[in-house]
């Protein structure tokens, strides 16, 4: 599953696509050395597939490229960050 990422000032948005459907997750830099996701999307079409869960993970990649941490709003990351202990270096305390 290939992912991309479109930005816009300090807003910004990865996106899956598979078979014309995107899933996304929205974020919002704060600072620096944090960014906030604060949304995910996952059309009917793609659930069950392991979307979000990438969308997430990728997240997670790109803060430790990054050197930034993530403060997880969107209840979907936060579920993930709480299932995924492994991820607490790229998340904000």
């Amino acid at each position: 599953m290939q992912i991309t990422e479109e930005k816009t000032g300090a807003k910004g948005r990865y996106m899956a696509t598979i078979d014309g459907h995107t899933g996304e997750m929205t974020y919002s830099r704060s600072s620096p050395q944090l960014v906030i996701i604060d949304h995910t999307f996952v059309p009917d079409e793609l659930r069950g597939k392991g979307v979000g869960q990438a969308l997430a993970k990728y997240a997670v990649e790109e803060a430790r490229k990054g050197g930034w941490k993530i403060i997880p709003l969107c209840p979907f990351m936060r579920a993930q960050v709480m299932r995924h202990p492994d991820w607490q270096d790229a998340v904000q305390a």
